[in-house]
C-alpha cells in the first residue's frame, strides 16, 4: 500500500507542477506584451492601472488623460522616463513611473503602441495661421512642420496631436511655458510656448485636437535628451514673449 500512496502523491505533485507552470506561462504571456501592466497597474498597484484613465482602447478619457493608442513606442517610453526622473511633473504619473521597472515601462509602451487607431473623419474648422504657417517674424515655426497638417505627428519625437483632448494639449503648453515640463527635443516647445499668448494656446490646442490624427510617420529628429539642463529655471524667463504676451 505504501508504494501506491507514494505513486499517488507523485502524480499529484506532477499535476500541481503542471498547473503552476501553465499559470506562470499565462502570466508571462501577458507581461511580455505589456497587457498585464496596463490592466493591473503592475508594481504601481491596481488603483493605478493604465486603463482606468487611458481607457481599454487607449484613447484617453477626453479630458486630462491623453490617448496612447498608436503613439510611438520610444516616445511613450521616454515620457515614462521623464516622469520618473523629474522632467515631467504630474503627481499620479510620477508615482506610477517611479514604481515601474524600466523593462515594464518598455513593455507597456509597446502594448499601447501596437493598439490600432483609426484617424477621425470629422470636418475641421479653418486652421489658425500659427498651425499651418507659424509666425516667422515672431520666431514661431508652424505646428504642422513637426506635428503634420493632419495632426499625425512627424516621427517619434513629434507625437500626433489629432485625437488628443484639447484641454490636455493646452495644459502641456502651459507646463512648458512655466518650465514645469522639460523634455522637449532642443527645448523647442519651451521657446514656442513662451512666445504664445494664452488665447493663441487655446486656439491652436482646440484646432489640433479636432484633427484626424493617426500614428506618427516614420521620420524623426533626434530623440529627447535624457539629461536636464543646468539652469534649474530651464530658461523660463527667456526668450522674451512675442508682443505683449503676459508673463508666465
Amino acid at each position: 500500500m505504501d508504494w501506491r500512496n507514494t505513486l499517488a502523491q507523485a502524480a499529484c505533485a506532477v499535476a500541481l507542477a503542471g498547473c503552476s507552470a501553465a499559470e506562470t506561462a499565462s502570466t508571462d504571456r501577458f507581461v511580455t506584451d505589456g497587457r498585464l501592466i496596463a490592466l493591473s497597474g503592475g508594481a504601481a498597484g491596481a488603483a493605478n492601472a493604465c486603463f482606468t484613465c487611458h481607457g481599454l482602447d487607449g484613447r484617453g478619457n477626453g479630458a486630462g488623460a491623453p490617448r496612447l493608442a498608436g503613439l510611438d513606442l520610444g516616445y511613450m517610453e521616454r515620457q515614462l522616463e521623464a516622469y520618473a526622473d523629474g522632467r515631467r511633473n504630474h503627481p499620479e504619473m510620477v508615482a506610477i513611473a517611479t514604481r515601474l521597472a524600466p523593462t515594464h515601462r518598455h513593455l507597456v509602451s509597446a502594448y499601447y503602441a501596437a493598439m490600432p487607431y483609426e484617424p477621425a473623419r470629422a470636418p475641421v474648422a479653418p486652421p489658425p495661421a500659427l498651425y499651418v504657417s507659424g509666425d516667422p517674424a515672431g520666431g514661431l515655426p508652424a505646428c504642422a512642420s513637426c506635428h503634420g497638417l493632419a495632426g499625425e505627428g512627424l516621427g517619434p519625437a513629434n507625437p500626433p496631436l489629432g485625437g488628443q483632448p484639447a484641454s490636455y494639449l493646452a495644459e502641456q503648453m502651459h507646463l512648458w511655458r512655466q518650465s514645469k515640463r522639460r523634455n522637449d527635443p532642443g527645448n523647442i516647445m519651451l521657446r514656442i510656448s513662451q512666445r504664445l499668448t494664452p488665447r493663441e494656446i487655446a486656439a491652436v490646442s482646440s484646432y489640433a485636437a479636432a484633427l484626424p490624427g493617426g500614428p506618427p510617420r516614420p521620420v524623426s529628429p533626434a530623440a529627447s535628451p535624457a539629461a536636464r539642463r543646468a539652469d534649474p529655471r530651464n530658461g523660463a524667463s527667456k526668450p522674451p514673449p512675442r508682443g505683449a504676451a503676459p508673463a508666465p
